[in-house]
């Protein structure tokens, strides 16, 4: 069994830090990003660094969900390796 890195992306909205809002339109020839709502505008960089404590939360699930899986895989690995040992239980 391998694992599947699909299983693992996110996809994560990017909120707006004066009013919250979610819709942004992205300004090639000027290269920001403006907020819809309130019409701010910040570069990619300035709008992922404000929304850093939410992108880290998320984070922090993927990578809880990760450790869960290559701890059942490795138990799965070893269960099926001494499968009938008569010496070797795994719990």
């Amino acid at each position: 069994m391998k694992l599947d890195p699909k299983k693992y992306r996110k996809s994560i909205t990017l909120l707006c830090p004066v009013c919250g809002g979610t819709e942004m339109e992205y300004t090639e020839d000027a290269d920001t990003i403006r907020c819809v709502g309130c019409g701010r505008a910040s570069s990619k960089d300035e709008l992922i660094q404000e929304n850093g404590e939410s992108i880290e939360g998320h984070l922090d699930e993927i990578k809880q969900d990760l450790k869960k899986d290559v701890a059942k895989q490795i138990n799965d690995m070893l269960t099926s390796t001494f499968k009938g040992s008569k010496n070797l239980r795994i719990k």
